[in-house]
């Protein structure tokens, strides 16, 4: 696959290239999760929130203003947890994903339809988004330490 700005350039066929940032939200061994509207390719399904980079911002920025807007809550990013690429059917997407710590706010819904917090025994339970799978598998790692 080649790269050109952002565009994936697979099979001849232009696709569009998202970079996007995910919050891994710890607390008591548990990870918080939130469900998509029914609307899209992966309506319903559960993620890790997040949103798009804008331009030239830095992944732990983008993450750290989308929680914000999204979650009307202020996080903390701990450490880098994974890097995930995953093509989808109308796009590829890279994914960055964060282990946070909730600093202030109590995680306010405005763009997602559901919440949980799941324990380790509890994560392969919901219908995660397609991208999201390898960042669950290693939060799973990371909760059994």
């Amino acid at each position: 696959m080649l790269v050109y700005e952002n565009y994936a350039i697979i099979d001849s066929k232009m696709k569009k290239h998202i970079t996007v940032a995910a919050a891994v939200i710890i607390k008591d061994n548990r990870v918080f999760c939130a469900r998509r509207s029914d609307i899209g390719e992966s309506g319903g399904t559960w993620e890790f929130p997040g949103g798009k980079l804008e331009k030239n911002e830095r992944a732990a920025d983008a993450l750290t203003r989308e929680i914000q807007e999204e979650l009307n809550s202020i996080i903390e990013i701990v450490s880098p947890l994974i890097t995930v690429e995953h093509e989808y059917a109308a796009f590829s997407l890279t994914m960055h994903a964060f282990v946070c710590a909730l600093r202030s706010g109590s995680l306010q819904l405005s763009e997602h339809t559901e919440s949980r917090w799941l324990s380790v025994d509890e994560l392969e339970d919901v219908d995660w988004v397609p991208a999201d799978i390898p960042v669950m598998k290693k939060v799973k790692e990371l909760l059994a330490l």
